[in-house]
């Protein structure tokens, strides 16, 4: 947590979150009402102030109606406007001191804009769906909108009974009164904002696999019209969650669920202990396994070990980019220094002016960042050989378990499995724009 209260604002986003104090859980009471897609909430945030007394702080939530603040249980002053709730306590907060936010608020939840199109609550044509990255969380809760502040989270969602809820997490209960269901769910692990995953739909549920004796639970939630499909598209994950496991460490939370929208999404997105995907990635074929490959990586690099602030996102994408090649490598598929080949063919005809370490704004969702991070993986691994490669990786998913890390954190982990100095690769690769030759894995691991 002390990594998480050095974290200052973030620089590609600085209306979003508050550096000032850190969430330890969120208590979220939703009542959702597809037809009307109407939205009730009610918030328990247990925070903790930082260095500095608090004498106002801010969370973010969209455009809602706010029917009651409290801190500590006492009525503070607040604005909400602009995205912005902003509260101001009865009195101060101690530097340090636990303190716990009470909101309410209601109205018709809808995606918040950003320059990727909307994010966040989408109303389906019979249902909802939740897809947050980078900054969509507030489109349906409050929330400290900042991927390094990570909390745990109980989630309980009352919608009418044909309706199932998906979320990130354990089902602790399902309570059916009247012609309402009530889901709750119970995140553990700590848990960024952003990551918070929901699906409300009519799904069938299925058991991917047989987990077996301290194995991972994997469950699939489908339209029922899908379910053939889907049947032989995902069938491959559960020896995928095993390689992972192998090359990764111990899947890092309790269970694993994918849920499959009817309607189309343009790509699919992780969640935390979850991923979405739209209809047209479950085509019979196994046409979007490589997705199914990105998304299950996540739940290591981007989840597990989250990134600081949004410039190191690189270390979510190009772990994820790799993990694809490495699930093609050791499935009967391509090998990943053809992959990367083919990654580096693609873009020796773009332009070369995206650095990893620091993308930018604009860029930071390029597929360039993919390719070139999934490259940069590729280029550690052939430095250090297969062994020391996968004993690093182990070791930084193992270290920084639950945490946050950033660019430097990463070289400077890489640095301890080399034997030689590692700042020339990664000036080139991480730091530099201009395309690196391509790197070569040897017989034995090494650079050709």
């Amino acid at each position: 947590m002390a990594v998480q209260q050095a974290v200052g604002q973030d620089p590609y986003f600085p209306a979003n979150g508050d550096p000032r104090y850190r969430v330890h859980r969120y208590e979220l009471t939703l009542d959702y009402r597809p037809g009307p897609n109407r939205l009730a909430g009610t918030a328990r945030i247990n925070a903790i102030a930082g260095r500095a007394a608090l004498t106002e702080f801010q969370l973010n939530l969209a455009d809602f109606r706010i029917g009651r603040v409290r801190v500590d249980g006492r009525q503070p002053h607040y604005t909400h406007r602009g995205g912005r709730l902003r509260v101001r306590p009865a009195k101060p907060i101690r530097a340090g001191a636990a303190f716990t936010v009470e909101v309410h608020w209601s109205g018709n939840p809808k995606p918040v804009p950003s320059p990727w199109g909307e994010l966040g609550w989408e109303e389906l044509e019979d249902g909802a769906l939740v897809a947050s990255q980078p900054i969509g969380a507030p489109s349906w809760y409050p929330c400290n909108d900042r991927p390094a502040d990570k909390a745990s989270y109980l989630i309980s969602v009352t919608t009418p009974s044909a309706y199932a809820v998906v979320a990130g997490g354990r089902l602790l209960t399902r309570t059916t009164k009247a012609s309402t269901t009530t889901w709750v769910y119970e995140q553990s692990a700590p848990t960024s904002s952003y990551l918070v995953g929901l699906a409300i739909g009519k799904y069938q549920t299925v058991l991917l696999g047989d987990p077996g004796p301290g194995g991972v639970p994997q469950h699939g939630h489908i339209p029922a019209q899908l379910l053939p499909e889907f049947s032989r598209d995902f069938a491959r994950q559960p020896a995928m969650m095993e390689l992972f496991q192998e090359l990764f460490g111990p899947y890092p939370f309790d269970e694993y669920a994918v849920a499959v929208t009817e309607e189309e999404l343009d790509v699919p997105v992780e969640a935390q202990g979850l991923s979405l995907f739209g209809a047209n990635h479950v085509d019979g074929a196994r046409g979007s396994e490589r997705l199914v490959a990105h998304e299950l990586a996540h739940q290591w690099f981007g989840n597990c070990v989250s990134i600081a602030d949004w410039r190191h996102i690189w270390l979510n994408e190009g772990f994820a980019k790799y993990a694809e090649w490495l699930w093609s490598e050791r499935s009967g598929g391509r090998g990943a220094q053809q992959l990367a080949a083919a990654a580096h063919q693609l873009l020796s005809t773009q332009p070369q002016d995206l650095r990893l370490a620091d993308p930018g704004r604009k860029l930071m969702f390029d597929d360039r960042l993919y390719q070139r991070g999934g490259l940069a993986v590729h280029a550690v691994r052939c430095a250090l050989g297969d062994d020391a490669f996968f004993l690093m990786v182990r070791s930084w998913v193992r270290l920084h378990r639950n945490g946050v890390v950033t660019t430097q954190a990463f070289t400077a982990h890489v640095a301890r499995f080399a034997e030689e100095p590692l700042d020339a690769l990664f000036e080139a690769w991480v730091y530099g724009a201009k395309l690196p030759p391509l790197p070569t894995l040897t017989a034995t691991g090494g650079t050709a």
